[in-house]
């Protein structure tokens, strides 16, 4: 008996960690990696670290939000996205604030080796990132609860994360990581848009003012659109104006689910979009993973 609550527990926290929401953290890593490839600057250990960082401050992110969520009443019996572990008596409210704790507290032990041979500023970004993780949903502010989680999802999966992977590897910064990380942020930011498009209802009565609540559904598909268009705009940026080679027009094959995804935006309603959920994370992996062949070639 012991053995299967145990086994319930462990599938308990991995459902918490959310794992297809994981590619948000490993593709940053990859593009940046592949942009430091491209300059000769590429160093396996520190990619392999970043990557662990990236995937626990993630999966702490995960948690939080999964506690204060549940907390704030946004996560009800009502919700209609996938299974969440606090709202159904899973995991505890101890239980929940000790993981939240010790995973990002692992990342902060595993990042100090990159900022030993980084420097300071691997410190801040590191930091920073943790701080804006538990901020998201916690804290006397929380991101996602004003408006700001869209910019935060941008700028810490999308910025931070390209331009950080590419950092801690050459140690100085250029405008093609930071060119490479907006595709990247665009298409991990549609995620959120789907799924705040698919929650308005849910979190308008727990107060929960995301740019989907406060701007409507109209607002929302555009600026899910926006975001593919500023996206598959970028190779033509970098091929016709810093001279890539077509190789760089990879992420075109991933145009079809694009395509899929702007039809899915607009017919489906409630449960349904649980599927443009998981495509739209699908989109944002295989256009990362193109991305980054199109940079190495």
């Amino acid at each position: 008996m012991d053995n299967k609550i145990e086994s319930e527990k462990i599938k308990s926290w991995i459902i918490a960690s959310r794992p297809r929401t994981l590619p948000a953290a490993i593709v940053p890593v990859v593009v940046g990696s592949a942009a430091a490839a491209s300059n000769n600057k590429f160093i396996f250990l520190y990619a392999l670290i970043a990557l662990a960082c990236s995937l626990l401050i993630q999966i702490g992110t995960n948690f939080t939000n999964d506690l204060y969520d549940y907390l704030k009443g946004a996560d009800n019996e009502k919700r209609k996205g996938p299974l969440r572990v606090m709202v159904n008596g899973l995991i505890t409210v101890t239980e929940m604030k000790a993981g939240i704790v010790i995973v990002f507290l692992t990342a902060f032990v595993l990042g100090l080796y990159l900022v030993y041979t980084g420097g300071f500023f691997v410190l801040i970004i590191g930091v920073a990132s943790i701080l804006a993780g538990i901020a998201y949903t916690a804290g006397p502010y929380p991101l996602a609860y004003n408006g700001l989680g869209d910019l935060f999802v941008f700028m810490f999966f999308g910025v931070v994360g390209t331009v950080g992977t590419y950092y801690v590897q050459a140690h100085n910064l250029s405008y093609l990581p930071f060119l490479c990380s907006i595709p990247v942020g665009a298409l991990i930011t549609n995620i959120l848009v789907v799924n705040n498009y698919r929650d308005i209802d849910e979190d308008k009565a727990a107060n929960k003012y995301t740019l989907a609540v406060k701007f409507g559904r109209s607002f929302t598909r555009y600026q899910f659109i926006f975001l593919l268009f500023i996206s598959f705009v970028m190779p033509l940026i970098l091929f016709f104006g810093f001279n890539f080679k077509g190789w760089v027009f990879l992420p075109y094959l991933s145009f079809p689910i694009a395509f899929k995804l702007t039809k899915m935006i607009y017919s489906y309603r409630g449960k349904e979009l649980n599927k443009t959920l998981e495509l739209t994370a699908r989109l944002s992996a295989i256009f990362g993973l193109l991305f980054s062949a199109g940079i190495l070639l």
